[in-house]
């Protein structure tokens, strides 16, 4: 089969809503070629990412490529893509150049070598992510392991937004909670929460791809005892009370569901939010003071924060 590249210069704020839109057109995988990698620090044990080489980047901002089939189908598919990124621009999202390309390439060429630039990473003081198809053993009692194979232009879990939910998750999550994750995506957190000692997960998420690669890595992982994944709109149709909830999704998104993700924490509850770019940090603060939370920390990496948010005990 023929296959073609649609590359796209952007932003980093622009990488995951954008991600999400390639892979709702039915992309067969997304590559993200970030300059700003070249310089970042990284724990050597792990290697998650190695040999890289600045012509394998852009000069600024960031390269997001995504492989589509090449059928009669494909024009109209790029120019709703364009459209759609396009209108990010409303949620006061910068996309930067947004300069699109297509460019033809070979099945195999794609389909496999990406994933030799993926290995084991140790994302937080306990969790490590491990690609499904690594062989990795634990290297303390207290490493807990959740492997992921990334699907259908998901990530491998290592993104600041996921990294920064995780390092929250592992402080502010009790084993025995009740815990609901909006937008799961390919489960990692949901995931993650079981091996952290969770009782039971709501993984909830709209798309129908995200809903099968979630379900499939929660079977992966040996935690379907306790992880229900479920086609649902954030929290519409949401009973009773948990203790945690998770979203790394888009400030926008955040701040329309602060008010009904209060209603479904109880009181002492925990809401952990992120995927909020650093300006609009307050934009955030303020619906989650509006709804009635105590912002009890905000952790940042990168451009990146995320925010726990403790719903006060009943007086």
């Amino acid at each position: 089969m023929k296959w073609s590249e649609i590359c796209i210069h952007t932003t980093q704020e622009a990488v995951e809503p954008i991600s999400n839109i390639l892979h709702e057109a039915g992309a067969g995988g997304v590559v993200i070629e970030d300059r700003e990698d070249l310089y970042r620090d990284r724990e050597s044990a792990f290697g998650e990412i190695y040999y890289l080489s600045e012509e394998d980047y852009p000069e600024e901002g960031v390269l997001l490529k995504a492989y589509l089939p090449e059928n009669s189908f494909l024009g109209e598919t790029v120019k709703e893509i364009k459209e759609s990124i396009t209108q990010l621009r409303r949620y006061s999202i910068d996309i930067g150049k947004n300069l699109v390309s297509i460019s033809e390439v070979d099945e195999e060429d794609w389909a496999t070598a990406w994933k030799k630039y993926y290995k084991p990473v140790k994302v937080g003081s306990r969790i490590t992510i491990s690609p499904s198809w690594e062989k990795y053993e634990p290297v303390t009692e207290q490493e807990l392991v959740v492997e992921l194979d990334p699907g259908m232009a998901f990530g491998t879990g290592t993104h600041p937004t996921t990294v920064l939910c995780i390092q929250a998750m592992e402080k502010h999550l009790n084993p025995g909670d009740r815990m609901i994750d909006v937008g799961t995506g390919s489960g990692v957190l949901a995931i993650a929460a079981a091996r952290l000692g969770a009782e039971t997960v709501e993984a909830l998420d709209l798309d129908d791809v995200a809903v099968q690669s979630a379900a499939d890595n929660v079977k992966w992982n040996n935690v379907e005892n306790r992880v229900k994944v479920t086609k649902a709109n954030l929290l519409d149709h949401i009973e009773g009370t948990y203790d945690v909830i998770t979203a790394n999704i888009l400030a926008e998104v955040i701040v329309n569901m602060t008010e009904d993700a209060y209603t479904a924490l109880r009181p002492g509850g925990k809401l952990i939010v992120s995927g909020i770019i650093e300006r609009k940090r307050e934009m955030v603060k303020e619906a989650l003071a509006q709804a009635g939370f105590y912002i009890e920390e905000i952790t940042e990496m990168e451009d990146w924060i995320a925010v726990a948010a403790l719903k006060p005990e009943e007086v």
